[in-house]
């Protein structure tokens, strides 16, 4: 189970080293993807970004990273933000302390970031509390649903527009599993909210 809009009460009452939006008076959203780089499904995702002049932040795989340092070079070369998401996609709380902070660690020698968000968004309040030290641990205002299987990508689509407001943060997935809703809802979105006035912003 999972929300697609993370509700008051959970962000209220969640470790408060965690980040859910953030406060701003300007129209401007955050968007994120999730997982990559990923061989051309990557440089789709930044060719749209660039037709409606959008930055954003890729919370990247280290091991992706390692294996596909084109595509990662490119989203650097577009002007976009990177964010550490672990070596191995792992789930903090189903992975041992030590191992999670070493996987952290391994995708830190690859690039340099200060962002952080834990895979599936599962993490302990030991290892928030362990990671917090070096990074801002970013989760989501908007979960768009583009890896649930259950979901269509026109879903995925009225999923991202129904809940986004001024200083959400916003989720998509860069891998390969997630390409047909992205390649969907992804212009749709920033067309909607571009001719409301808002711009998309890294973090």
């Amino acid at each position: 189970m999972y929300f697609v809009h993370t509700p008051y009460f959970v962000r209220k009452f969640h470790n408060k080293k965690l980040i859910w939006n953030i406060p701003v008076k300007e129209k401007k959203i955050f968007l994120t993807f999730d997982d990559g780089p990923v061989p051309g499904f990557t440089s789709e995702i930044l060719n749209i970004l660039n037709q409606f002049n959008a930055k954003a932040t890729f919370f990247c795989v280290g091991e992706n990273v390692k294996n596909h340092k084109k595509e990662f070079e490119n989203i650097l070369k577009n002007g976009h933000l990177i964010g550490n998401h672990t070596f191995n996609h792992l789930n903090g709380r189903k992975t041992k302390f030590e191992e999670y902070i070493l996987s952290i660690s391994k995708s830190n020698d690859l690039y340099k970031t200060k962002l952080f968000r834990p895979p599936y968004g599962r993490i302990t309040s030991k290892q928030i509390n362990e990671v917090s030290k070096n990074y801002k641990i970013i989760m989501w205002t908007v979960l768009t649903g583009d890896f649930d299987k259950n979901v269509s990508k026109e879903k995925c689509l009225k999923n991202a527009i129904k809940y986004t407001r001024k200083g959400s943060i916003i989720v998509f997935h860069d891998n390969k599993k997630t390409k047909e809703k992205v390649l969907f809802a992804l212009p749709c979105f920033l067309e909607y909210f571009s001719k409301k006035g808002f711009t998309f912003e890294t973090l």
